[in-house]
């Protein structure tokens, strides 16, 4: 059985049995009727993945790994806030009337700052530290920008990445490691997803890196199911796991701004029906 599949039910089962509910509380989020969008929650939730075993897709439904990836390259590759870039509509609801989402997400990757070494976007520093300096306790992104916060339409949810670089001590290959943090994450929409970006991401940073991928760490400080989900969860979690699928990565491109949705693929993925209408709070 897929292993992401095994963290996804114990997560959501600890949620609806543990978890605190929100309702009564003053909440920002509404659905699209007006009506408050209540939660049950758990603090400080962490999941760990070895990408080096399996890739984390969820197998009780289908993850659109071409989808999420092309969305992740919007960040990280494009350094894009404008959603006529992205294929998707999964940001039209956060876009202004030109198509913007403030400085936010890929406009905070995309700034440059100064270091001892030059000018570096924060991506393009990952980059490099990774390429010449792997052991740093220093390589990670940071997008949640206070004084910008009042321009963006979101705040960021998945707002910093840290990466930390190992050595086998068998051989001298260089393994990469990730935490992603969190703030807020709704596991029935987003939890799989936004797993599968950054396991993705890693795998690429570490091709471009001549390295091999290792653990991926995601810290939640906010894992909450809304109200109107919980049917819905408590449906897929009683699903049976399937066989985790097989990763590939196009082996050809060695560089991180080469790649694009295509080169990714989930070779052996079957899962079960996909869950549909889901409900979004806003």
């Amino acid at each position: 059985m897929s292993y992401a599949d095994k963290v996804f039910i114990d997560m959501c089962r600890d949620i609806i049995d543990h978890g605190t509910d929100t309702r009564g509380e003053k909440v920002r989020p509404v659905w699209e009727d007006g009506t408050p969008a209540y939660t049950i929650k758990k603090f400080g939730v962490v999941n760990r993945y070895d990408l080096s075993k399996e890739f984390p897709a969820l197998t009780l439904r289908r993850t659109a790994i071409k989808s999420c990836t092309d969305e992740l390259l919007w960040i990280w590759q494009k350094k894009s806030n404008d959603i006529h870039e992205l294929h998707s509509h999964i940001w039209d609801n956060w876009a202004d009337e030109d198509g913007l989402i403030g400085k936010a997400y890929g406009y905070q990757m995309g700034v440059k700052h100064k270091y001892k070494e030059g000018m570096f976007d924060q991506v393009d520093r990952v980059i490099y530290d990774l390429k010449h300096n792997p052991y740093s306790r220093r390589i990670m992104t940071n997008i949640y920008v206070h004084q910008d916060l009042h321009e963006m339409n979101l705040y960021p949810c998945a707002y910093s990445m840290t990466f930390n670089v190992t050595k086998e001590q068998r051989s001298d290959r260089l393994t990469l490691n990730g935490i992603l943090n969190q703030r807020s994450n709704d596991v029935l929409a987003a939890n799989n997803w936004n797993v599968c970006q950054y396991a993705v991401l890693l795998h690429m940073l570490a091709q471009v890196c001549d390295m091999q991928v290792g653990e991926f760490v995601h810290v939640i400080a906010d894992a909450h199911i809304y109200d109107r989900h919980v049917p819905m969860i408590e449906e897929l979690i009683k699903r049976e796991p399937l066989p985790a699928p097989k990763f590939w990565l196009n082996p050809e491109i060695k560089d991180f701004y080469q790649f694009t949705r295509n080169d990714v693929k989930l070779i052996g993925y079957e899962t079960h029906e996909q869950i549909k209408d889901i409900p979004v709070a806003v």
